[in-house]
C-alpha cells in the first residue's frame, strides 16, 4: 500500500449500488412518513375543532345563533338543542347517534391515539433520517476516496 492509497478496505461496486438502493428506499420511506404525519396532524386539528365546538355549544346561551358548517366554506345559521344527541362517524362511513358527553370522551380518546401515532411516526422518521445521514456520509467518503469527485449523497 502506498502513502496515497486509502487505509479503508476496498468497497465493491455491488456494495455501493446496494447502499445507493438502500439510501433511495430510506428516502422514500421518509417521504411517505412525512405525508402520514401531515395527514395525522390535519386529523388531530379536525378532532380538536370538533371538541371545541362541542364545548362552545355547552357554554353558549340557550338562544344563541350559531354558524353550522356545511363544508366547502358554506355555513347555515341555526341553533342547537343541547339535549339532542350528536351524530358521529365511527368508521367505514357509519354514523351513529351518541349523547354529547360520550362524544366528547370519544373525541378525546381519538386525539390521544392520534398523538401517540404522531409520536411513533416521529420516532420512525428520526431513525430513518439517521440512517440516511449515515449512508450519505459513507457514500460520500467512498466517492472522495475513489475519485475525489463530488458528493454522492446530494448534500
Amino acid at each position: 500500500m502506498t502513502a496515497q492509497e486509502s487505509p479503508s478496505p476496498t468497497v465493491s461496486e455491488a456494495e455501493v449500488q446496494e447502499d445507493l438502493l438502500r439510501l433511495e428506499a430510506y428516502r422514500n420511506q421518509l417521504n411517505s412518513a412525512l405525508q402520514q404525519h401531515q395527514i395525522l396532524t390535519a386529523s388531530r386539528q379536525d378532532h380538536l375543532r370538533a371538541r371545541e365546538s362541542l364545548d362552545g355549544i355547552e357554554s353558549a346561551a340557550s338562544d344563541a345563533e350559531l354558524l353550522l358548517p356545511l363544508g366547502g366554506e358554506a355555513y347555515v345559521r341555526g341553533s342547537v338543542d343541547r339535549t339532542s344527541p350528536v351524530l358521529i362517524g365511527v368508521g367505514s362511513g357509519v354514523v351513529v347517534e351518541m349523547e354529547r358527553p360520550k362524544v366528547a370522551e370519544l373525541i378525546s380518546q381519538r386525539v390521544g391515539r392520534i398523538d401517540q401515532a404522531v409520536r411513533d411516526l416521529e420516532a420512525q422518521m428520526t431513525t430513518l433520517d439517521e440512517r440516511i445521514q449515515i449512508l450519505t456520509r459513507r457514500l460520500d467518503a467512498i466517492a472522495r476516496a475513489s475519485s475525489g469527485g463530488p458528493d454522492v449523497g446530494g448534500h
